[in-house]
């Protein structure tokens, strides 16, 4: 098989091999060289024609093209056109396993009855000022012999936190992070570790009271020495509390799944998303919550998660998010299709509208039940959306910051990213990627490309996994030590 046509009206194939001049693609004949991964025509267009795939338009042809023309950046761009939303016309009865014979994980119950998959002593900064002497800390602690259930300490700067107005969106986005990743069950307990003098205090940040808590400033204690001596001997007395946890079973209605695509390439939205999308499927089956983002990477098929969004007002809380983000790019210069990266255009991603029909099969196919803003803290069950931007790093700490307790990560180029506190895993979209950077691949989707697997059966494996994580296995990110440097919150506003 050279070739896989996605949809009896699309008018575009997708390339499963690098293909020669001449070769045969089904009822056509390619016009020249088209690489793996690649669209060829098989109808012919004019200038202005809509090129489809998935049955939806991913682009418009910029010059006339042959049955047979490779199609892509050279001939086909993006423009932006009507979608309709029709709120909620696809929404169904989702079929749910009874709450007696759900899936279970081992997890950790805490006091305020959230579950964590990790057990972590945190170190979260306030300001970029205090994140070298926060790692300083850290450093002290690479092993933890003695404490075996827990999993690290782990030190969370960031390049934010001053030279920044002390009120508004900026700083909300990061006010809403901090204190979504002090909530998090993933930590057993932290220390905020502050400069001083920022405009971020520590005084501001909201605490629950929960979980053992310890607060200081590089500028009280005297310098960077001094405060590391004291953040060790505070870390070392929380270390005995935080090992005293046992893992028990609990229903898989406990899982909060965040999910991110990055280095995508075309066999994303055949292979690794899809296979995800239907252990959504199942996690949701079950009673759990599954959180998709990256609002650019949904321009172009909001409409399809608008047509089962459980009530006009969470659709329409969707296309708000798509009408702030057309401007905001606007505003800055940008476009849309500033997204795809080269790297996606060079795996086969042409627009993206191409792009984002793939990345939202990530999400399965049950109903929409809530929209959050990022780093919002996620309590509904089912599918729910999270406006996050689609930078990895800056999507992942948004989902990560609003609870996600499990991500999973699916990838075409070769995306390596970690997310302490919480476990993430990468999914390939294709076997040679995967056999190339199998150190760093929990699952490979190209089966399904390979005629190994079927989507269903990966979906079913991914969801084992999930829940084999959630229980403790470790992922190849986490033996790797990714994790730590990847806590990116979203910088919105003017630096000062």
């Amino acid at each position: 098989m050279s070739c896989v046509r996605l949809h009896p009206d699309d008018n575009v194939v997708v390339a499963t091999a690098d293909l020669a001049g001449g070769v045969s693609v089904g009822e056509v004949t390619a016009t020249g060289p088209v690489p793996r991964g690649h669209k060829v025509a098989t109808a012919a267009l004019a200038a202005g024609d809509p090129v489809r795939k998935y049955n939806q338009i991913i682009g418009f042809a910029t010059a006339p093209i042959r049955p047979g023309d490779h199609v892509h950046t050279h001939n086909t761009e993006f423009r932006a056109f009507e979608r309709e939303y029709a709120f909620g016309a696809d929404v169904t009865d989702t079929a749910m396993v009874p709450a007696g014979r759900r899936a279970t994980f081992q997890g950790i119950v805490r006091a305020d009855g959230r579950v964590a998959t990790r057990n972590y002593i945190g170190i979260l900064t306030s300001v970029n000022c205090s994140a070298t002497t926060a790692k300083f800390i850290a450093d002290a602690f690479r092993s933890l012999d003695e404490y075996p259930n827990v999993d690290g300490v782990v030190a969370l700067g960031h390049s934010l936190g001053c030279g920044m107005a002390g009120s508004g969106g900026g700083f909300e986005i990061l006010q809403r992070t901090l204190n979504g990743y002090a909530a998090h069950p993933n930590f057993a307990g932290f220390l905020l570790l502050g400069l001083g003098c920022e405009v971020n205090q520590i005084s501001g940040l909201s605490l629950d009271g929960s979980k053992p808590v310890h607060s200081m400033t590089i500028q009280e204690q005297g310098g960077t020495a001094a405060t590391v001596r004291r953040g060790v001997e505070v870390i070392r007395e929380m270390l005995p509390v935080a090992d005293r946890v046992t893992r028990t079973a609990v229903p898989a209605s406990e899982l909060i799944v965040g999910l991110n695509c990055g280095g995508s390439d075309a066999y994303s939205g055949l292979t690794a998303n899809p296979a995800l999308g239907a252990a959504v499927d199942l996690v949701v089956a079950h009673g759990g919550t599954a959180v998709l983002g990256e609002t650019p990477e949904i321009y172009g098929a909001e409409h399809l998660l608008t047509r089962r969004a459980v009530s006009r007002k969470v659709g329409g809380d969707l296309v708000a998010l798509i009408r702030w983000w057309e401007k905001y790019t606007a505003d800055n210069g940008g476009s849309m299709d500033n997204n795809p990266s080269p790297g996606n255009k060079e795996g086969g991603l042409t627009t993206i509208l191409e792009k984002s029909l793939g990345a939202v099969a990530k999400g399965g196919t049950t109903n929409l039940t809530a929209v959050y803003r990022y780093a919002d803290r996620v309590t509904a069950k089912g599918l729910v959306f999270m406006d996050t931007p689609g930078y990895d790093p800056v999507s992942v700490t948004g989902i990560v910051a609003g609870g996600a307790n499990v991500m999973c990560f699916t990838t075409g180029r070769g995306s390596v990213l970690g997310c302490k506190p919480t476990p993430s895993l990468k999914l390939a979209t294709n076997s040679p990627m995967y056999h190339r950077m199998s150190g760093d691949m929990d699952v490979n989707c190209g089966v399904i490309m390979d005629g190994e697997a079927t989507v269903p059966e990966l979906g079913q494996r991914i969801f084992e996994l999930i829940l084999d994580t959630a229980s403790g296995r470790r992922t190849k990110s986490e033996e790797l030590g990714f994790g730590q440097e990847e806590f990116v919150p979203w910088q919105l506003g003017a630096v000062m």
